[in-house]
């Protein structure tokens, strides 16, 4: 199941809809070879780099990354939820959705979203209907917030009560039970009470505009400083990013986006008329953040605070942004003066020299190399070796292409070795030790890997694939999604590259599928068919062959009959 919606309905869903006629009917389309060509929705650029595949029904990006299904391009284009999503391709196709899996999910949506509106505007309410919570409109008056700007951003405060929302929205067991499905109360020692209390509080908009959650931050010493919703079945921290609705409602185009720390850096910035900031819900920026970022802008600004914490999360970002370095966009960073956050630094400063600090970002690359040459003395050559070996891991986790050859230039220019000889060093790969994909295939194509990607591109051929059940016994990385794969083409065989896809949304191993299913394959389709049958009997045989030996080490009187009729079968 997806939500309440069973997969085998959104398998015929996208093997009914063709993404040529969604994506059509919203940009205009141009026949390239076998597949369909535009300039990006997603991304400013002059030369078309975003295509379309009739044969797989998925898009792809290859300037910003934006890549998927139908549903994904919905989701993305259209800003609407997952839901909505199969809703819409359901009319344009004529298929009806089951009501009796759908409209629970629809209503439970919405009527999250209704009520996280009402409990905003009591918020509202509250900061400006009471004079005992003079306090709070105090502190915003101190930190130099207009009217204006506290009403764009739908400030509010909630009172210093245990049970203030309870009693306003909790009447009824199904009212409570909405209250804390959107994440407004606490649970302990079989207490309830409100999760926030006694703050400033600050909506979380998504992308449409819509209230998913809440941060709030106190006045006095309590902590947490800031709090958060938790995760709902509305919000989810890695994917939203506060501010970035009103950034693009405030801008008809936005040219870059810059990153910072906290609420009220967005929000003081907006009040000094720097309208594209947004910041990170107390996590680190994560691969979805910047996705949905250099869809909106081609130049992301990373701007944290001026202490170790923020140098920190600045390198942390550097690391998290190198699979996305290269093509028609770029990632900047500002180096705050000691001790400054961009709210401290507006109020003391100014905007005029902020926005001198965000003309004269330094590029990743300068940014990149200042911080690694910093762990060695580069003026000897020890250093300069250890630069070289220090560097080599993260070049690997770049998409090979011009801008990787820049960097493997200016490495050269830098430990002062001929790019020859430092090529020679940088030929072996370096397997990525990301948690999420560590056990699957690294960067060099595998047989798994291999196996996985003809599968996806060409589900078909599954039928080629016959003996294969002793292979689970192999402990190569991504034997457990190809057996998956193959599975599922077993039980459906009438599946596309988008339905097969559709079924890891939200997996550990989704966001690696879809770059498998962009994979250029250089063999002809008889050539990829062959492959896979020849890959998958080396992995019949290895795994045969393990278990010959496995068996065939244990003395005789430890192995049971079935065991010594297995091992009989060996000779």
């Amino acid at each position: 199941m997806i939500g309440k919606i069973s997969s085998e309905f959104i398998d015929d869903l996208l093997i009914q809809v063709n993404i040529i006629d969604i994506i059509y009917s919203r940009i205009p389309l141009q026949k390239s070879g076998k597949n369909l060509r535009a300039c990006c929705p997603f991304h400013t650029e002059k030369t078309a780099s975003f295509t379309v595949s009739l044969e797989k029904q998925f898009y792809h990006c290859f300037g910003c990354g934006a890549h998927g299904t139908a549903i994904s391009f919905l989701m993305e284009y259209e800003r609407m939820d997952f839901l909505e999503s199969v809703q819409e391709l359901a009319v344009h196709s004529g298929i009806k959705v089951p009501t009796s899996s759908f409209s629970p999910n629809i209503t439970n949506h919405q009527s999250c979203y209704n009520l996280l509106d009402k409990v905003s505007q009591y918020f509202i309410d509250q900061l400006h209907c009471h004079h005992q919570h003079d306090k709070f409109e105090d502190y915003l008056r101190q930190r130099g917030l207009s009217a204006q700007i506290i009403e764009k951003f739908h400030i509010g405060m909630a009172a210093d009560s245990w049970n203030d929302l309870l009693k306003k929205f909790g009447d009824t067991e199904q009212d409570k039970k909405r209250l804390n499905d959107v994440g407004l109360l606490s649970h302990n020692k079989g207490y309830t009470y409100d999760r926030f209390r006694n703050r400033i509080m600050f909506p979380i908009l998504n992308r449409r505009g819509r209230i998913v959650g809440f941060g709030g931050r106190v006045l006095n010493d309590d902590m947490p400083k800031y709090l958060n919703s938790p995760e709902t079945m509305v919000f989810h921290k890695g994917y939203e990013l506060y501010g970035l609705y009103q950034a693009i409602q405030a801008n008809h185009r936005l040219d870059k986006i810059i990153i910072v720390e906290g609420y009220m850096d967005v929000i003081v910035m907006a009040n000094y008329g720097i309208n594209n900031a947004v910041a990170t819900l107390g996590t680190a920026i994560t691969s979805e953040h910047l996705r949905q970022l250099l869809r909106s802008a081609p130049e992301i600004i990373f701007c944290f605070d001026g202490d170790r914490a923020g140098s920190e999360a600045s390198w942390r970002a550097a690391e998290n942004t190198l699979p996305m370095l290269g093509g028609n966009h770029e990632f900047k960073f500002i180096a705050l003066p000691s001790g400054e956050d961009p709210d401290s630094l507006l109020r003391k400063e100014g905007p005029y020299k902020f926005n001198q600090l965000i003309k004269n970002a330094q590029s990743y690359s300068d940014y990149f190399f200042s911080i690694l040459k910093n762990r060695v003395n580069i003026n000897s050559m020890d250093g300069r070796s250890r630069l070289v070996e220090i560097v080599k891991p993260y070049l690997w986790n770049i998409p090979i292409g011009v801008y990787r050859e820049m960097l493997e230039q200016r490495l050269s220019e830098i430990s002062q070795i001929s790019i020859l000889v430092l090529n020679r060093h940088l030929s072996k790969p370096i397997i990525n030790k990301d948690k999420r994909t560590s056990h699957l295939p690294a960067k060099v194509i595998s047989p798994v890997r291999m196996a996985i990607t003809v599968l996806l591109q060409y589900p078909g051929f599954y039928k080629c694939v016959n003996k294969y059940d002793h292979i689970k016994i192999l402990e190569q990385p991504g034997i457990d999604v190809l057996l998956r794969l193959l599975k599922i083409l077993r039980i459906y065989p009438h599946l596309n590259t988008a339905a097969i896809l559709e079924r890891w949304r939200g997996d550990i191993n989704g966001e690696y599928l879809q770059r498998l299913a962009q994979q250029p394959l250089s063999l002809s389709m008889d050539g990829l068919k062959n492959e896979l049958i020849g890959i998958m009997h080396h992995l019949q045989t290895q795994a045969l062959q393990k278990r010959q030996s496995k068996l065939t080490d244990k003395p005789l009187n430890q192995l049971t009959n079935s065991e010594k009729a297995e091992v009989r079968s060996f000779y």
